[in-house]
């Protein structure tokens, strides 16, 4: 095929090399620096490249379910240490403990962050601008478009007035019905080119409020980003263990672990105290598949506020305290024996009610004392604490009821350093035992100290004696501070609104147009575009034709349109717009 007799052949610009080409010798212009600044940022602001990233920081926070994380469990870390003593080192050093504040989780929050508002600006202007614009004009051929029908008007009216019908008074009926179905309308007036006569046509649009919703769901998404990622540094949160009888005051040191946000400084702890007057526990004991499981726990306690009012609540499993700008919620629970050891003058050197930690399902509990001072030497006890004490047939104790049916402690005992004159902080609930001397138990050949409730018995060596005065529940609380809930809440319902309107709200155009033909009828057009899918979209445009042709006389339709003898239905006002 010949080149057209104007065509010109570009030269080489430059001197670009055949790689600057493309397949059919086109040269490409270079883009530089900035052109590739401005395709950089087209890629990660599109769409596509938004929702990829939010795939991947979902799939990035996948580790942080996996393994603890230092912020919210660190014994846990400081436990997966030791259980995993060749892959934790190499796991902490990609930050696998510190998931939400690592380098590359924060890497795409960040991309996401921006990928977001570089989506939603140029929307949003675009969006008002579009708000702004009127209607487009009519099409020339409407029978182009979906839901196309025609309807033919007689020159008088429907109820037999002397009115003429007339091409203005067609569209006017017509402009009126879409305004009322919340259309945004403009009429157009042109000339028939073939008969001469004027054509008037109304253009009508609505669902503008489907793009509204798109811009609020993705703008509400960019405003969780910021509650979360930076509102929640100014939050905190907390566990204490506290025993009944006992108070907590709403202090930094009266907190067994503590997490503070980024931002925290210690005036956003609110002065409170919670006491903790009694616990509650109700277990299952009509079905025998279910014997002993938790039905319900209850933690009465007395609080008291920076006011000094004083009232009474109960705390739940799914029933948070909300006290001081703070959610205080009950995470587990236990037994705390009350155990009083004196010296061999009879003088009391501890006394205490010790937490034990629960170790099965019927509260087989672990508990360690330590009295480091008014003993010839240190001491330590490892104890198990059984509420039910029943027994295997290989001798070996074990709880076979949660409640206090049959209450029994056994302790073994330890004489040697406690190792806390080094200045090392250790755990109260764990007791090394490498440079102590076992008395009791084990290997010893000297059995475990037994003792029930009020019993009293002597320690090995004559270190002294040692008794179980009484044996109290325990409760442990989390304290948690979130300045953001309320906003994180507002963004949440915005977001859901938002995809709710951009997924039910439809997009339409409609246009009605209107001739004079010489027999002294009205010829009437209607049409309608969508954008995106709209199903209903016909069935729309067909009732509008209906509905608008009743306050008409009709002599007759388009053989594709809906016959004019058959009932039209009643439409009533979308309140999609």
């Amino acid at each position: 095929m010949s080149r057209p007799s104007d065509h010109y052949e570009s030269p080489d610009a430059g001197g670009g090399s055949p790689d600057d080409a493309g397949s059919d010798g086109v040269t490409l212009p270079r883009l530089g620096p900035v052109g590739w600044l401005r395709w950089f940022w087209r890629q990660l602001t599109s769409m596509r490249t938004a929702l990829f990233l939010l795939l991947l920081l979902a799939l990035a926070a996948v580790p942080g379910s996996l393994v603890p994380q230092r912020a919210a469990d660190p014994n846990g870390v400081t436990q997966y240490f030791v259980d995993n003593p060749d892959l934790a080192p190499f796991l902490d050093k990609l930050q696998v403990f510190d998931v939400y504040t690592s380098v590359w989780f924060s890497s795409i929050y960040l991309l996401l962050f921006i990928s977001l508002i570089g989506c939603v600006i140029p929307r949003t202007k675009h969006h008002f601008e579009a708000l702004r614009a009127k209607p487009p004009r009519t099409p020339a051929r409407l029978s182009r478009l979906a839901g196309f029908t025609t309807r033919d008007l007689a020159a008088s009216s429907a109820d037999g007035g002397s009115a003429s019908v007339t091409p203005a008074s067609v569209i006017e009926s017509a402009r009126a019905l879409l305004k009322r179905q919340r259309y945004r309308t403009v009429v157009f007036t042109s000339v028939d080119r073939r008969t001469g006569g004027d054509v008037v046509s109304v253009s009508a649009e609505r669902g503008y409020l489907r793009e509204t919703g798109n811009l609020v769901f993705h703008s509400a998404l960019v405003g969780i980003l910021i509650t979360v990622g930076f509102g929640g540094g100014f939050g905190y949160n907390g566990n204490r263990v506290v025993v009944e009888g006992q108070t907590f005051v709403n202090t930094l040191l009266a907190y067994d672990t503590f997490n503070p946000g980024r931002f925290f400084t210690d005036s956003a702890l609110s002065p409170y105290a919670i006491t903790l007057d009694s616990f509650s526990a109700s277990y299952e004991t009509q079905s025998l598949k279910a014997f002993g499981q938790p039905l319900d726990y209850t933690a009465a306690v007395t609080t008291t506020d920076a006011s000094g009012t004083t009232s009474s609540a109960d705390i739940k499993v799914n029933s948070p305290l909300k006290i001081g700008g703070t959610d205080v919620y009950l995470l587990g629970n236990g037994y705390a024996p009350t155990i009083t050891i004196r010296n061999p003058a009879g003088d009391v050197v501890f006394t205490d009610s010790v937490p034990f930690l629960p170790q099965d399902s019927s509260l087989t509990s672990l508990g360690v004392v330590k009295v480091p001072d008014g003993l010839p030497e240190q001491v330590g006890l490892i104890g198990f604490f059984y509420p039910t004490q029943a027994q295997a047939q290989s001798g070996v104790y074990y709880s076979s009821f949660p409640e206090l049916q049959y209450p029994v402690l056994t302790l073994n005992v330890y004489e040697g350093d406690l190792g806390l004159d080094g200045g090392v902080p250790a755990s109260v609930y764990t007791l090394d035992t490498d440079t102590m001397t076992q008395l009791t138990g084990g290997d010893t050949g000297v059995d475990s100290i037994e003792l029930k409730p009020g019993e009293t018995t002597e320690l090995p060596n004559g270190l002294g004696t040692v008794s179980l005065d009484d044996v109290k529940r325990f409760a442990s609380f989390e304290v948690h501070h979130d300045p953001t809930q309320g906003w994180v809440l507002l963004f949440a319902v915005l977001v859901l609104g938002g995809l709710l309107t951009s997924l039910f709200v439809p997009r339409r155009r409609v246009w009605v147009k209107a001739a004079a033909r010489a027999d002294g009828t009205v010829h009437v057009e209607y049409a309608g575009l969508a954008r995106g899918d709209d199903p209903r979209l016909a069935e729309a445009v067909a009732a509008l034709a209906n509905r608008h042709a009743d306050g008409f006389s009709s002599t007759s339709s388009s053989p594709d349109s809906p016959s004019t003898t058959a009932p039209a239905p009643e439409t009533p006002t979308d309140p999609k717009a």
